[in-house]
């Protein structure tokens, strides 16, 4: 067949070859047959056999979806970090333990009085995905005290929780730290957004939305939600920045995706995020299903995102 293939591609060179250089005997044009012949043939060749995931490049998807810049979502930190620390949630020492000491940026996040947007890299989205699971576990909320981190407390005691026992960066522990103090005041209709948007945002690591935060992914896109959501972000800007930070902490997950969307004829800056964050890509079967029906991209690392401190 591919033999054949080829043949069809030659012969139609050919006659497109043949078709140019009478034009050019009997018009002036600017263009060279040979040029006309090869783009035609490209353009035939591409509609016969399709594009392959080999074609895909990776280093191109990536810069789309996890650009070495960042990504700035829209949400002013202020001097959260130092409330955090404040009240217990989040132990220094600990953190230059973790860490093996903070850099210049770190400690500003953490101890800063007016820190500006949030901008998510490769080089810092674990350090944030800490900082604002210790937000999202102690903001006073509605999906903590009455979703399903409690409903299903007969079958999961809320203490038992990856995101709550998983813990261990704070001079408290998770559950005195659990949904106890008011960082920012959210009004009902806010607290409403938030359980919307929340309820609508997978992630890659389980089936869980944000609504269930069983982990720290979880938990921290909460905190974030909050965070925005105080600072008057709209439902579209709230699902931009949670897929920025899913996309920098499942890195290979978004890559398959905008590989999928590629192949779809679909660019990675005109998807709907609220559709990427949903069920069927972001939860960890929607997206193990993308990635077997994308395969394997030549190039893509083999990474994962730990749902520990």
């Amino acid at each position: 067949m591919e033999f054949v293939k080829n043949i069809k591609i030659a012969v139609l060179v050919g006659a497109l070859l043949l078709v140019g250089l009478i034009l050019s005997a009997l018009v002036d044009v600017s263009v060279r047959p040979s040029r006309i012949a090869v783009e035609l043939a490209r353009i035939f060749s591409e509609e016969e056999v399709g594009e392959d995931v080999d074609d895909i490049s990776y280093v191109s998807l990536a810069s789309q979806v996890v650009p070495g810049t960042g990504i700035a979502v829209g949400a002013r930190w202020g001097d959260m970090g130092k409330k955090l620390v404040n009240t217990g949630a989040i132990d220094l020492a600990k953190f230059e333990e973790r860490y093996g000491g903070l850099n210049e940026d770190q400690m500003n996040i953490l101890q800063g009085d007016n820190v500006g947007e949030i901008v998510f890299r490769q080089d810092n989205i674990g350090f944030w995905t800490n900082v604002l699971w210790a937000l999202g576990l102690t903001q006073k909320s509605k999906v903590l005290d009455e979703g399903p981190m409690v409903t299903k407390a007969e079958e999961v005691p809320v203490e038992n929780y990856a995101s709550t026992s998983g813990w261990t960066l704070g001079t408290k522990e998770a559950m005195q730290l659990y949904s106890s103090e008011r960082f920012v005041e959210l009004t009902g209709e806010e607290e409403d957004l938030v359980n919307k948007v929340a309820g609508n945002i997978f992630r890659p690591c389980c089936g869980n939305s944000t609504a269930y935060p069983d982990c720290n992914h979880g938990m921290a896109v909460l905190g974030l939600l909050e965070l925005m959501a105080a600072q008057g972000a709209t439902e579209e800007e709230m699902y931009e920045a949670s897929l920025a930070f899913n996309s920098y902490a499942f890195e290979s997950t978004y890559i398959n995706i905008a590989a999928h969307f590629d192949q779809e004829g679909v660019s990675w800056n005109s998807v709907d995020p609220a559709e990427v964050l949903s069920a069927g890509f972001s939860s960890g079967s929607g997206a193990a299903e993308i990635a077997q029906r994308v395969g394997d991209i030549p190039g893509a690392p083999k990474r994962g995102a730990s749902c520990g401190a």
